[in-house]
C-alpha cells in the first residue's frame, strides 16, 4: 500500500519538498492509515507531518474516546497534533440544514483555519470515490461529477484515492495497528451510508471487485474531463470579457454551456442543467431568461451578458378568502370548500385525481386572505423542521416564466400555503383532522 500511495502523491505533485502537510485524523481506519503512512513516507518525500482531530460533539463519550485515541496516537509518533470541538447542532438548526452538511462545513471550515500555509490531507479512498460517483449519479450530474473526489482541491490533498477499503485494513492488521469506529458508520440514517452499505453490495454481486475496477474507470473520466476543462479554459479566455460571453457560439454545446456555468459561478448564481439547456437557447437564438432575482442572462448576436435588471416595484395585491365562493385575484379563481370526512387517507382515496392543496381548518388561525407574492416572505413547509425563504424555494423549484403570478394564502398567524411549492406544516391535516380545506388555484 505504501508503494501506491508513494507513487500516487509523485504522479500527481501532491507535495513538494519541504512541505508540511497536515493529516485530518478521525481516528477511523481511513485516518489512521493516511497519518501512518505520510509519516512512514516523510523522509523519502522530505515533508514535515502534524495531525488535526475535529471533535463534532454529537456522540458524548464515544466522541471524547476518538479524541484521546488520535492524541495518544500522536504522541506516540511524536507527531505535532491539535483537537477542536464544534457545535454542529447548533449550526444545523441555525441554517436549517442536515447534521451532516453542518458536521462537514464545521469540519472543512476548521481545516482550512488549521492548515494556512501548509497542505491538508484528507483520507478519503477509492470506496469513497465510488460512493460519491453514485451519489452525483443519482442527484443528477454531468462528466464533472462522474470523475469523482479532485485529487486537488486548493490546498487539499487526497493521497488514498486509489487505495480500496479493503488494502487500508490489510496494511492496518499487518502492523497491528488498531483505529476506532464511529457508531453513526454502522447506521442507514445518512445518504451514503446508504449508499456504502446497501447500493455497492449490491454491485458488488455483479463485479466482486467493484471497488478496484473503479479506480480505473474514475481516473479515465477524470482525464477527459480534465481535458475537457483545458478546452473550456481556452475559450472561456478568448471570449469573457467580464460578465459578458463574446462569439461563443461558434463552439461546440459542452463547451459553451460550460463556459456559462463558469460565469454564474463567479458570481454564486444556482444553474441546473434546464436553466444551462435555457442559456445556451438564448445564445443561439437571441432572449433573456431571469437566473435568480434581479440577475438576468440577455443575448444577441452571439453574445451572452449577465446583468442585473431592476424590476419595477409592485404592491401586494390581497383578497380575503371566502369559503366555498369564488375568489377571483390577478385572473386566478381561488376556490375553497369544507369537506368532512374522519379519515385522511379515505379523503385522498376520493380526491386523488385532482389537483389542489388540502389543509386542516380547524388548525387556520383568524382571517383567510389571499396575496401576491411580498418581499421577504417565509414558510415553514409541511414535513420539514426549518423554515424557508420563498424566494429560495421559487429559484429552485419554479421556472422563470412562472414567477410573476404566483399566489399565497395567509392567516392572522403567518403564510399558510404558497402556490405550487405547498402548504405550511402547522396546518398540515393528520389522523385527527375532521375538516378538510380543499384549495384549489383555477386560472383559465
Amino acid at each position: 500500500m505504501l508503494t501506491k500511495v508513494y507513487d500516487f502523491i509523485l504522479k500527481n505533485s501532491l507535495l513538494s519538498r519541504g512541505d508540511t502537510v497536515v493529516c485530518g485524523l478521525s481516528g477511523g481506519a481511513d485516518s489512521v492509515a493516511l497519518l501512518l503512512s505520510l509519516f512512514a513516507l516523510k523522509e523519502k518525500l522530505d515533508i514535515n507531518v502534524e495531525a488535526i482531530h475535529v471533535n463534532h460533539c454529537l456522540r458524548g463519550k464515544e466522541s471524547d474516546r476518538d479524541e484521546d485515541f488520535c492524541r495518544d496516537l500522536c504522541k506516540s509518533l511524536e507527531i505535532p497534533f491539535n483537537a477542536v470541538s464544534c457545535d454542529v447542532n447548533a449550526l444545523s438548526a441555525s441554517e436549517g440544514i442536515s447534521v451532516e452538511e453542518a458536521a462537514r462545513k464545521l469540519r472543512y471550515r476548521i481545516f482550512a483555519e488549521s492548515s494556512v500555509g501548509k497542505k491538508l490531507a484528507t483520507a478519503h479512498n477509492a470506496n469513497d470515490n465510488l460512493e460519491t460517483v453514485i451519489l452525483n449519479l443519482s442527484r443528477g450530474t454531468g462528466v464533472k461529477g462522474l470523475s469523482g473526489i479532485p485529487v486537488i482541491r486548493g490546498n487539499i490533498i487526497r493521497p488514498l484515492l486509489t487505495v480500496t477499503r479493503r488494502e487500508i485494513e490489510e496494511h492496518l492488521a499487518s502492523l497491528s495497528q488498531s483505529y476506532v469506529t464511529d457508531s453513526t458508520n454502522l447506521s442507514d440514517d445518512y445518504t451514503r451510508n446508504k449508499i456504502r452499505h446497501k447500493i455497492v453490495p449490491l454491485l458488488a454481486e455483479i463485479n466482486s471487485s467493484v471497488n478496484e475496477t473503479s479506480v480505473n474507470t474514475i481516473s479515465n473520466i477524470r482525464e477527459e474531463n480534465e481535458f475537457i476543462e483545458r478546452i473550456v479554459s481556452q475559450a472561456e479566455n478568448k471570449c469573457r470579457k467580464c460578465n459578458k460571453l463574446i462569439g461563443l457560439g461558434e463552439y461546440d454545446p459542452v463547451i459553451r454551456k460550460r463556459c456559462i456555468s463558469r460565469l454564474l459561478a463567479d458570481n454564486q448564481l444556482p444553474y441546473s442543467f434546464r436553466r444551462l439547456e435555457e442559456a445556451d437557447d438564448i445564445l443561439l437564438n437571441g432572449g433573456k431568461i431571469n437566473i435568480s432575482g434581479h440577475f438576468f442572462l440577455e443575448a444577441g448576436n452571439d453574445i451572452i451578458e449577465l446583468k442585473i435588471i431592476e424590476k419595477p416595484v409592485e404592491g401586494v395585491i390581497s383578497a380575503d378568502i371566502v369559503i366555498g365562493t369564488d375568489n377571483i385575484i390577478n385572473n386566478c379563481n381561488v376556490k375553497c370548500e369544507i369537506i368532512e370526512c374522519d379519515n385522511l387517507k379515505k379523503f385522498e382515496a376520493v380526491h386523488k385525481k385532482s389537483t389542489f392543496y388540502v389543509a386542516d381548518y380547524d388548525k387556520i388561525r383568524g382571517r383567510l386572505i389571499v396575496r401576491t407574492r411580498r418581499f421577504g416572505d417565509k414558510i415553514k413547509l409541511k414535513g420539514r423542521d426549518f423554515t424557508s425563504s420563498v424566494k429560495k424555494l421559487i429559484n429552485e423549484k419554479i421556472p422563470a416564466e412562472e414567477r410573476s403570478d404566483l399566489l399565497f394564502l395567509e392567516d392572522e398567524c403567518g403564510t399558510v400555503l404558497a402556490e405550487k411549492i405547498g402548504i405550511a406544516d402547522r396546518i398540515a391535516p393528520d389522523d385527527n383532522t375532521v375538516r378538510f380545506l380543499k384549495i384549489s388555484f383555477i386560472r383559465s
